[in-house]
């Protein structure tokens, strides 16, 4: 009994050894992976900041073609404001990187079907914020910087803005317009976890809309067609995630056996008929 007792007491010792060896391995990976990502992100920094001057040239071009004045109150603004494009413009470049070991770290604790769907959202994401960032760039900054200077109504009223508040400004709404566009991808993990149907999004189709109109007046000028240009796309992005959702809806409750008979009915799928083994 006592050399029994000595066995299990031994072995229980080496599955902890196990334990924490494994536990020990995770850690030094998980080190590793961000010793990785702070040494892409330092080196990305120093080269965004190399040109950063060019690129905040590029960003105050809109403000100076509709007649914008800048200026930099405090000594150290124009440098603190590089480093800031410096610091943004290396999350940016180096964003695949980061993604990149996140989704290597998590992969061993992922089912296969599990790994595919999160490498995939990811590079979706990643396209999708790309896209929205364009779209403010090139359609909603132009207009929305106009009409603001246009507000000025009288001659001796001129505009001299800051460069910290100008690029606060321009970057606020490049990420605003990024996060939107991720709304199709937000959609499909959301439903991938159950915690989105489609007949939700549905059912909120027209209260949607009328809001979209309402932010698309807000931060457009007063103008049907500039207001529909920015509506358009939103609109797009909703009627978007509902086609997702409902193709992801429809195979998550094709491979799960416990959905009730009301969820296959409203998805369109009829339940497999079991056959009964015969004795």
């Amino acid at each position: 009994m006592s050399e029994n007792k000595e066995k299990k007491k031994t072995e229980e010792a080496n599955e902890n050894k196990e334990d924490v060896m494994s536990l020990n391995d995770h850690l030094r990976e998980l080190r590793n992976r961000i010793i990785i990502c702070v040494v892409f992100l330092l080196v990305g920094f120093l080269l965004c900041f190399n040109k950063a001057a060019d690129i905040v040239s590029l960003l105050t071009s809109m403000g100076l073609e509709q007649g914008y004045a800048f200026v930099f109150l405090t000594p150290q603004e124009l440098l603190v404001q590089y480093m800031k494009v410096g610091l943004l413009g290396a999350i940016v470049i180096t964003f695949p990187v980061l993604m990149y070991e996140i989704w290597a770290f998590i992969k061993p604790g992922l089912k296969q079907g599990e790994n595919f769907f999160f490498f995939v959202a990811m590079v979706a994401g990643l396209i999708c914020f790309v896209i929205g960032v364009a779209f403010a760039h090139l359609i909603s900054m132009p207009f929305m910087l106009g009409f603001l200077n246009s507000l000025q109504g009288t001659e001796y009223i001129q505009a001299s803005i800051s460069i910290e508040n100008y690029l606060t400004f321009v970057l606020t709404v490049y990420v605003v317009f990024g996060a939107v566009f991720e709304m199709p991808v937000v959609s499909v993990i959301l439903t991938q976890f159950g915690l989105l149907k489609p007949k939700w999004l549905m059912k909120g189709r027209a209260v949607a809309i009328v809001v979209i109109f309402f932010v698309a007046a807000i931060i457009t000028p007063p103008d049907i067609v500039s207001q529909v240009m920015v509506a358009i796309p939103m609109i797009f992005l909703y009627q978007l995630s509902i086609g997702l959702c409902k193709f992801f809806w429809k195979m998550k409750l094709r491979g799960d056996e416990y959905a009730s008979d009301e969820e296959l009915e409203e998805a369109g799928i009829k339940r497999r008929k079991t056959k009964k083994k015969k004795d």
